[in-house]
């Protein structure tokens, strides 16, 4: 069934015109406009979502004349709509990832608009943080995060049992066998869906060849995943499910049962990236939890060319305007004024959710969570980045064929060899 969050509709008989910072016109007593946002945000009281809806009520409180619709929908199924839009006509604002295996066939296909890029240039965004919405130096979109792959933990948990936070994942294995002598899952693994596995796999390709993004490029480009990095990582994998590092059926639970586990304390790690660190805030995760939530990087592997301080991470999220919209000029408005750095960055940071694709420094008070002061400072120690996970870094076809076949080889219903050859095809 279709979901759809109508955002509120405020009328105002009385209209003000003003001038806002970064270019932003503020109207009113115009035309009516409807503006249809399509989001990968359902939830919209906490996280990203409050964040996002919380821009969209001052907008239309700022613009009387402007309505803003809302249709919102998990990751999955927001990908699956997004393609039926591009046949059908896209909304005007529209959720995008700037990887190449969702944006590459999105730009080929023309639904996207062209972007001035002069005109965030005192947005604030990270170096580099663009280029992923690029396509022959012309922008179409504009980043939301910057992405961390993180283990989330539960500190009481483990202060209760005498836990440490591993620094070998030699060790993260052997404390995994404790957790369970207790009763408690070690670790909640979104394997219903896929792409978290995917980039699992990064972060232990990431830590056992170093810098890899020559590798990843050379192995997608070539539709040959033989390098012993990708061998070793996804054995490495599979022998974490065979230890049982991750929970019973992992591989057929969706992010919100992975993430139930470790919110209700059933589970004592959950990987996902560090865009759920606003759940240090969410006052539905029991209190005993939420206040004791805690992150740590991918471990070290033995032998390996990655350090401690090497962290998959990378900009991923953010939106565009459809090229066919019928009311673009106030979409390109409506997403400007969401990128103003004292909107999306600042609200996001106010409300604990991850790292920011803007420079979000002066608002930093010293009074954050604990979730985000560890975040910051493991971007700030990094040494290195993975760039875009492995599954994103080719076309659709390959996107398709890893986060599929990644459960049959982490569950042992296929193996090793069989994956790599599969995913190296699916390139071709």
């Amino acid at each position: 069934m279709k979901k759809k969050v109508l955002a509120t509709v405020l009328s105002v008989a009385m209209g003000v015109t003003a001038i806002t910072g970064y270019g932003t016109v503020v109207s009113a007593a115009e035309e009516d406009v409807t503006l249809k946002v399509f989001s990968n945000l359902p939830d919209r009281k906490n996280g990203q979502g409050l964040v996002e809806q919380m821009i969209i009520d001052e907008y239309m409180e700022a613009n009387p004349n402007v309505t803003i619709e809302v249709e919102a929908l998990d990751e999955e199924a927001y990908k699956t709509k997004f393609k039926a839009y591009a046949m059908d006509g896209m909304p005007d604002v529209v959720s995008v990832w700037g990887q190449p295996a969702f944006l590459d066939e999105v730009l080929d296909a023309g639904v996207l608009t062209e972007l001035n890029e002069a005109d965030y240039a005192d947005y604030k965004f990270v170096e580099g943080s663009l280029d992923g919405f690029k396509k022959d130096g012309k922008l179409y979109g504009l980043p939301r995060n910057t992405d961390v792959a993180v283990f989330y933990y539960n500190q009481k948990i483990f202060d209760d049992n005498g836990w440490k936070v591993p620094a070998t994942y030699d060790e993260l294995l052997t404390l995994a066998e404790d957790i369970k002598g207790k009763d408690i899952i070690p670790l909640a693994m979104d394997g219903g869906d896929g792409w978290p596995m995917a980039i699992y796999l990064t972060d232990l390709v990431n830590k056992i060849g170093g810098n890899t993004k020559e590798i990843v490029s050379d192995a997608v480009k070539n539709g040959d995943f033989t390098a012993p990095e990708f061998k070793e990582a996804a054995d490495l994998l599979k022998k974490s499910a065979d230890a049982g590092l991750f929970q019973d059926g992992y591989d057929s639970q969706d992010y919100g049962t992975a993430m139930n586990l470790f919110t209700n304390g059933q589970a004592a790690m959950f990987y996902m990236g560090s865009w759920e660190s606003s759940m240090a805030l969410n006052e539905d995760i029991p209190e005993e939890v939420r206040n004791n939530i805690r992150v740590f990087t991918m471990p070290v592997v033995a032998d390996g060319k990655g350090q401690a301080n090497d962290i998959a991470a990378w900009n991923g999220g953010g939106y565009a305007v459809a090229s066919d919209s019928e009311v673009k000029e106030e979409a390109v408005k409506f997403l400007n004024y969401m990128y103003q750095p004292d909107k999306l960055s600042k609200y996001g940071w106010e409300n604990g959710v991850g790292m920011s694709a803007q420079d979000q420094s002066e608002y930093m008070t010293g009074e954050e969570t604990e979730l985000q002061k560890q975040i910051v400072q493991i971007v700030k120690d990094a040494t290195s980045l993975s760039g875009t996970p492995i599954n994103d870094c080719g076309p659709s076809a390959f996107k398709t064929s890893i986060e599929s076949e990644i459960q049959s080889m982490s569950n042992g219903t296929g193996t090793v060899d069989e994956f790599l050859d599969t995913i190296g095809k699916a390139c071709k």
